[in-house]
Parts: C-alpha cells; sequence; structure tokens
C-alpha cells in the first residue's frame, strides 16, 4: 500500500487517544496534553478504562464505546496490548493509527517479532494504516493536530518534515521554533512497519500545503518503492534530506573493490542524487537549504558573485566556494565601469567587490544595482560587517529596496556578520525575501544547495544523445553464468570473466590459456612479444598477492621457466588452491592511458550499483570512485565520471591527450546493461580499464556470482521493459511499437509539429504551437514502475503515435492518454496502442483503465468504447470520462 487511507492521519474528523493517563510525566498524560490543547476542530476521544476524565474530557473504556468511529487513533499502551488494539478499532471504523509503543523492535527479540507481525495482520482486513510503532508521534499545526509527545507544537508553515528518530525530529521543531520556522506536518515513521518515506513522499508531493519535504533518513526498506516516490516527489516541489549511519562496510575485505562498496553509503548517495533529492550534512543544514529553495531560487550556474564592506569576509567566502566546487563570476567592462563611478578609488576592482570599511548604505544599493546587471554571475551574495561609521540596518535597508526595484530572478543570498547590531539589518532582509546568513561559509554553502539542486533537477529531466547499445552476445554470457553455476561455482576464472564482458561489448585483451608450463611457452611464442603470464585458479582472486603475476616476459623458453617457478610461489603460498593453469596475455603498451576502476556490487537495499573511479593497485588508498544505480544512459555516466578526481586527467594535460571519454561512457553502460540481465553477478571487477586517446581496454576482471540459496536483488529502478514491443503493419507500412525511451524527446517534438492543431488541442488543451522542451523531456523520462508509455515509430525511426497510462499509488488504477500523428489516422494506430495499454494494465494487476476525453472528440470516445469502455460523469462540463473494468 502506498497512499491509502492517509487522509486519515492528515484529515481527520476525529481522534482516539489510547492510553490517555492524568499521570504527570507520563507519555499518555503529554499526548493528552498536546492532543487537547493544539485547536483540533474535531472531537479527541481519550480511551482509558480506570479514569473518568482525562484534563475534563471525558474518557471511554474502550474503543467499542466511543460516541462515533475515529478516523485517526493514537496508541500508546504496552506492546502486548497493540495487536488487539487494532483489531477492535479496525472493526470500529478506525482507518489510521499512530503507535507510539516500543517493544517491536530487534531489541525485543522474537517476541517483538511476533508483535510486529500480529499487529500488521489485525490492520490487513480493515486497510487500516500504521505510522511507527516506536516514535514520537505526528503534528499537522494547520489543523490544530498534535498527536505526539513533543515539548512543544510549532507554528504552521509550508515545510512537511518526515523522520525515523524522533529525538532528532523533536531536536529539529526546538532548532526551528527558535527561528520562527513552521511546518505544514511532522511524521515519525519509527520502526516503519507500514507506513514508511514511499507512502510520504507519494502523498506530501501532491499536498498543497506543503511546499517543501525534509528528510531524515536512517535506512530504507523497499528501495524500488522510495526511489518511484522520490522521483515524482523532487519533480513537484524541493526534497532534502539528511541521511545518517554512514557505514564502515566499505572497509571490509571482499573477493573484489566493488564488493567492498556494498552497504556503503555512497551507494545513498547515488540514490538520492538519482531521484533528483538534495543531500546535506546535518540538521541546520537542512533547514538552511529548505528555506533557500523554498523560497523559489533557481541559480543558472556556478558562478557567484561577491559584494562585501570588509576583505577578510570577501576571502572566507571565496575558500567557502572554491572547497565547495563553485566558481567566482567575472565582471565585465560595463559591471566595472558602474562601480567604477560610485564606489571610492581604492575598492577591490575584481570579484569579490570590496567597497571598503566605511562603505555608506546608498552604495550597497548601488553596487547590487550594478552587479544585477552582470551577465557572467549566476547568483550574488552581499555580506555586511557591522562598523561604527555605517548603519548595518540601513545598509540592509538600501539593498533590500534595490533587488526590490530591480525585479531579477538572478538569486541574491546575504550574510549579515555579528549578532546584536546587525540583528535588525537581517530581519528587513528575511522581510524581503532574501535567504539571511550567519557566516559567509553558511551563505556560500546556500548558495552551493541552489546549484546542486538545479543540476539534480537537470538530471531528471536529461536527453541522452547516445543511442541503445545492444550486446552482441548476450546468450553466451548467459551460458558461461549457468555453466559456472551447474558446476558449483560462485567464482569465474580470468578467461570466462573477459569473455562475459566482451559478451557485452567491453574491449578485452587477447589471452591464451595453458594448461602446463610448456604449453605457456608455446603460447607465448605463438602471441609474440613481451607477455603477461597469469595463473588460471578458480580458488585465487587476487592472484598478484599470492605471486600469481608476472609481467614483460620475452619468448617461450622464458616464459615455461617463469611459469613453473609461479607454480612453486602460489602452491606454498595458497597450498589448498587448485591450479587450472595458465593465461598469457599479450604486454599493452599505452605509456599515457589512465587506470580506471570500473564494475558492478549488490548493496543489500538497492540492489546492483555500478562503480567507477581511478584504478591500479593502490585503488584503496586513493578511494576516488563514484557510484550510479542501474540502468545508466550516457547522460548519468558522464555525471559519474564527473564526479570524480581523475576526471581533470582523463581531460588530458600536458603532453597526454584528452582520453576517448565516449568510450569510457560506454563501458559505464554497457556495465549497467550487464548489471540488469545478469542479477546473478554479485561482483565484478575491470582493474584497470586503460583509457586514452585510443580508447579503452579490460586488461583484468574477476566476477562473483551470487550465493544461489538467496534471491537476486532486483534494481532499485525498474529497467527498460524491452518484451512489450513488438512489431506491427498498417496498410503496408511496418512499425514498431515499443516502451518509451528518454532519447525520444525530440521525436516528440517532431510528431507535433507534425500534427494538425486540432490534434493538439485535443490531447493537450491547449492551443500550444510547439512542445517545449522541458515538457517533451517530462513525457519521455518515466517511471516504469509507475508508469507507461508506448510510442510506435516507422523504419526511419520516427514517431507517429503515443499512448501512455499513469497509475495511482496504491497501484488499483490508471488514467490513459493517446495521440496519432494526423497523417496516420485512420490506420488502426490508436486501436493497437490502446489495445496494447489494456493488455499492460492487465499484466499489471491494475484493477480499472479511465481516461477523461474532450467532449468533441467523438473518434476518441467511440475507440474508447469498442474495446470494453463505458462512458461515466466527468468533473469538467467540456470532458467526458470513459473507463474499463480490468
Amino acid at each position: 500500500m502506498t497512499t491509502r487511507n492517509l487522509d486519515a492521519l492528515f484529515e481527520p474528523r476525529a481522534i482516539a487517544l489510547i492510553g490517555a493517563s492524568n499521570r504527570e510525566g507520563s507519555v499518555g498524560q503529554v499526548l493528552a496534553r498536546n492532543l487537547l490543547e493544539s485547536g483540533f476542530a474535531g472531537p479527541v476521544l481519550p480511551v482509558n478504562p480506570h479514569a473518568g476524565a482525562i484534563r475534563s474530557a471525558m474518557a471511554y473504556p474502550n474503543a467499542a464505546a466511543l460516541p462515533v468511529a475515529p478516523d485517526l487513533a493514537v496508541i500508546a499502551t504496552p506492546a502486548p496490548t497493540i495487536p488487539g488494539l487494532i483489531a477492535e478499532l479496525g472493526a470500529r471504523g478506525c482507518r489510521a493509527a499512530v503507535v507510539i509503543s516500543t517493544g517491536f523492535g530487534a531489541d525485543a527479540g522474537p517476541q517483538g517479532a511476533q508483535l510486529k507481525a500480529d499487529m500488521l495482520n489485525a490492520a490487513k482486513p480493515h486497510l487500516l494504516r500504521i505510522v511507527g510503532p516506536n516514535c514520537l508521534g505526528f503534528i499537522s499545526p494547520g489543523r490544530g493536530i498534535n498527536a505526539s509527545f513533543a515539548h512543544l507544537t510549532p507554528q504552521a508553515g509550508r515545510i512537511a518534515l518526515v523522520a525515523q528518530s524522533g529525538a532528532v525530529a523533536a531536536a529539529a521543531l526546538d532548532w526551528a521554533h527558535a527561528r520562527q520556522i513552521g511546518f505544514s506536518h511532522v511524521v515519525t515513521i519509527g520502526e516503519a512497519a507500514d507506513v514508511d518515506f514511499g507512502d510520504l513522499l507519494d502523498y506530501l508531493a501532491l499536498d498543497p500545503a506543503t511546499h517543501a519535504i525534509l528528510l531524515y533518513v536512517e535506512s530504507i526498506r523497499n528501495a524500488r518503492k522510495f526511489m518511484t516516490a522520490a522521483r515524482i516527489a523532487s519533480r513537484n516541489k524541493p526534497v532534502v534530506v539528511v541521511k545518517s549511519g554512514r557505514s564502515a562496510a566499505g572497509a571490509r575485505a571482499a573477493f573484489s573493490h566493488t564488493g567492498a562498496l556494498a552497504g556503503s553509503d555512497a551507494v545513498y548517495d547515488a540514490a538520492f542524487r538519482r531521484a533528483g533529492l538534495l543531500r546535506v550534512g546535518e540538521l541546520r543544514e537542512l533547514f538552511e537549504a529548505v528555506q533557500t529553495l523554498g523560497a523559489g531560487l533557481t541559480a543558472r550556474g556556478d558562478r557567484l558573485a561577491i559584494l562585501t564592506n570588509g576583505g577578510g569576509a570577501g576571502v572566507m567566502a571565496v575558500d567557502a566556494l572554491e572547497a565547495r566546487g563553485g566558481r567566482l563570476a567575472g565582471l565585465s567592462e560595463a559591471t566595472l565601469a558602474a562601480i567604477n563611478a560610485v564606489a571610492p578609488a581604492n575598492w577591490s576592482h575584481g570579484n569579490p567587490v570590496d567597497i571598503l570599511g566605511d562603505a555608506k548604505p546608498p552604495l550597497f544599493g548601488k553596487a547590487i544595482e550594478a552587479l544585477l546587471c552582470e551577465p557572467e554571475a549566476d547568483a550574488i551574495l552581499v555580506m555586511n560587517c557591522p562598523t561604527a561609521v555605517a548603519s548595518s540596518t540601513e545598509a540592509a535597508q538600501a539593498v533590500a529596496d534595490a533587488v526590490t526595484k530591480a525585479r531579477s530572478i538572478r538569486p541574491v543570498l546575504t550574510a549579515w556578520l555579528g549578532e546584536t547590531a546587525v540583528a535588525p539589518g537581517r530581519a528587513i532582509l528575511a522581510k524581503a525575501g532574501m535567504p539571511v546568513h550567519e557566516t559567509p561559509d553558511e551563505a556560500v554553502r546556500a548558495f552551493m544547495h541552489l546549484v546542486e539542486h538545479r543540476r539534480g533537477q537537470e538530471l531528471l529531466v536529461r536527453v541522452p544523445a547516445l543511442g541503445v547499445l545492444e550486446p552482441p552476445a548476450p546468450e553466451a554470457a548467459r551460458l558461461i553464468i549457468a555453466r559456472a553455476r551447474e558446476e558449483g561455482r560462485r567464482d569465474l576464472t580470468d578467461p570466462e570473466a573477459r569473455e562475459v564482458l566482451a559478451a557485452y561489448g567491453v574491449p578485452v585483451v587477447e589471452s591464451r590459456i595453458a594448461a602446463t608450463p610448456l604449453e605457456a611457452g608455446q603460447a607465448a611464442d605463438a602471441l609474440g612479444g613481451p607477455v603477461a603470464l597469469k595463473i588460471l585458479s578458480r580458488d585465487i582472486s587476487h592472484k598478484s598477492d599470492s605471486g600469481g603475476v608476472m609481467l614483460n616476459l620475452q619468448g617461450g623458453p622464458a616464459v615455461e621457466l617463469a611459469a613453473g617457478q609461479m607454480l612453486e610461489r602460489v602452491r606454498a603460498a595458497v597450498p589448498n588452491a587448485r591450479i587450472d593453469g595458465f593465461v598469457l596475455q599479450p604486454m599493452i603498451r599505452r605509456p599515457k592511458a589512465q587506470e580506471l576502476l570500473a564494475g558492478i556490487a549488490q548493496d543489500p537495499t538497492f540492489g546492483p550499483v555500478i562503480l567507477f573511479g581511478q584504478g591500479g593497485v593502490g585503488v584503496e588508498i586513493v578511494a576516488d570512485r563514484t557510484v550510479g544505480l542501474p540502468p545508466l544512459d550516457d547522460v548519468l555516466a558522464r555525471d559519474m565520471i564527473a564526479r570524480t578526481r581523475i576526471a581533470k586527467l582523463l581531460a588530458g594535460y600536458r603532453d597526454r591527450p584528452p582520453a576517448d571519454l565516449d568510450a569510457v561512457v560506454e563501458v559505464l553502460v554497457r556495465l549497467a546493461r550487464l548489471a540488469v540481465e545478469a542479477p546473478e553477478i554479485a561482483e565484478l571487477d575491470i582493474n584497470p580499464l586503460l583509457a586514452d586517446d585510443a580508447g579503452v581496454i579490460a586488461l583484468d576482471a574477476r566476477i562473483r556470482l551470487t550465493d544461489p540459496a538467496k534471491p537476486s536483488a532486483r534494481t532499485a529502478i525498474v529497467p527498460y521493459p524491452r518484451g512489450l514491443t513488438h512489431a506491427l503493419e498498417l496498410e503496408g507500412e511496418a512499425l514498431r511499437v515499443r516502451p518509451i525511451r528518454p532519447q525520444d524527446a525530440p521525436k516528440l517534438i517532431d510528431m507535433i509539429d507534425r500534427s494538425s492543431a486540432e490534434d493538439v488541442r485535443l490531447r493537450f488543451r491547449t492551443g500550444v504551437k510547439r512542445l517545449p522542451d522541458s515538457w517533451a523531456a517530462r513525457l519521455s523520462q518515466i517511471d516504469y514502475d509507475r508508469e507507461m508509455a508506448l510510442v510506435a515509430e516507422t523504419a526511419q525511426g520516427e514517431v507517429v503515435g503515443v499512448g501512455r497510462i499513469a497509475g495511482d499509488p496504491e497501484g488499483e488504477t490508471a488514467e490513459f492518454a493517446l495521440m496519432v500523428r494526423s497523417d496516420h489516422h485512420h490506420r488502426g494506430l490508436g486501436r493497437d496502442l490502446l489495445g496494447a495499454l489494456v493488455d499492460h494494465a492487465r499484466q499489471r494487476g491494475l484493477k480499472r483503465l479511465w481516461g477523461d476525453v474532450a467532449r468533441d472528440n467523438t473518434k476518441m470516445v467511440q475507440l474508447a468504447q469498442s474495446l470494453g469502455f463505458v462512458l461515466k460523469g466527468a468533473e469538467e462540463a467540456d470532458r467526458v470520462r470513459v473507463e474499463l473494468t480490468l
């Protein structure tokens, strides 16, 4: 379940408090005080079999005795009583419960786990939703609800806070209260036995009272559900997250370098970035970020102009900017001339714009006016250090007036340094709608929040340039994996690993296998030139650690001798290892190539992940790496590469030309597809992957398979559903119907350009002449977990029809939409697309498919009716609803 019955939590008509108490200092007493004194307009019904009244409100002995059925129940009784209470409340008509009680977690042992299962089983027949257990509670200030044992009721606001920890939520409430920050809702989910982050993100994404969402995350259980909900929510409003519990799992010894990453915090980083969430490091930064983003500010880029009356403050801001990856904006001659005309002669004449300590308030206004016209500045930071010769308050007023008058969409951030003397100035700036900070570092951090959020949003609407990369021999890879499974092996040999990579189009070095030292010498002569000799053993993963690698060997006799010596070393180092022979490879001479690491790992939460970074023998020490979630496209792969330090080396330096970045990107995209299509791969390492201007080549690879006794993890993001593709022939024209891809955005624009104005109006309910790029990107960037769009394309690759469905969070109903290019009407294409969508909806287990159709679109209505849809009433006079029960 997702948002079903959550209206009973957020908009209850009556609330029951089970475990209400008059005992001073008890949880039941605090809950009763908060619920009864927060201004809730409906009845609050205390339940306590041993009390006649709670805080002058009549108490009831049990749920059955309540005069009305509560939508929401708040429960603070011992854990063993909870399953029975849930069953009783459900039978009474209650639809949601907040369970404050503890005793359901791992610390409670087997009894706790059983109580949790009993509680959920009791709720299931009534579809009753449970928040908790072991939580602080729920607060909705705008509705007068404080169903928590928090020490205060926050003021109403536009920010929603969802936290796993009640203690952290309480601290956040206290911090926000002192700064007059209000909330639309505060939900603590505790152990999240039922209602989780995904459910609440789905609800809050559409909640008109919520303009921004804050998350405090300790762990995520259902990664796919979370990713789907988070990607949808972040498209609608800013979502900022703090993740605690940075794992040390990455430091463990593992079969591969990528395997050491499983369970690490870097995977959460990758997931949040992929979902368009902004991750910050601490609670204070959480509120700073949401204040900046919630103000509706957007930064076009990472170039900052700084205006200050203190040179030291300017230097501190520059240091913070460079440390966080931002850039100083250049100042044009026009801007310099404008500031020269009003500033003292010895101002800094550059960025930061230091107008000196004795700068009078009007100068702040005139200088900011000049900077607001600077085309190179993506945002402006104004700082003021209090002095005895100029009023910080009047300077703030001058800045506020200038910014208001300019009506610029460019973000203006402020830092009024100090405390007492600058407090009135900060109030003026805040009233004018400008983010106010106390230090240069905080202000720069806020600017970079804007930058990172913009980058995340751009990734959500990316349009990849790289076409679909079909693996040359995927069946060969599957056969290799199946053979290893049949033999009871989890580790592929070196040759097998390289065959799997080659089957998916990753360039690998040529190799020969030899069973004996004599055969190794013969293989070396056949290869010619210097060779690398490696031991072949299914029991040895890190061959160099056991003396199983020798380089730059020349000629058959030398290789034969070296192979014999290698056998002795390896048998001494790993006496129980099975030796299958040797692998010989020609020495690759690419002196200006960079050594990279690329691979696959299985994360316990998010399933398969892709790793990229600097390779070589010092990979753990250098620790230059990044993570991405499959599936990947070229835009996402380039973003991964750009987040590493070695990206600068790949761009070329001194006598080294830039590496073939397209080839590196292609490897990551191919590995991502392999991770999706071969879920049996637990760990895969390519180290090193050599990259230079001539391309890439994998020199060494190792692959470990998953434990066959355990199910393979699924991807956190639903991969491209290739199975929905089918051929279609209409009036002699061959078409292909397939799921939409991000690369189709330009094709959608072309389809609209070549359709009549009337057809466009009937589909989009507007007279748009050209489909905006942002619309096309959003329509082609779908989450296949909840949406589906099928395109019909010609042999020339033109899209001539699109049908789509968008499901509700419960997975029960979906809305459909359909459009066929004007020159392809009356051929049966619309019927095929809608029929395919109906089939897909049935396969997904949806119960109802519906669409709102323009009343004058009689052809669409007739088409739907021919497929079994029936007419229903519509909310709007110019629309008619058609529905199909599946």
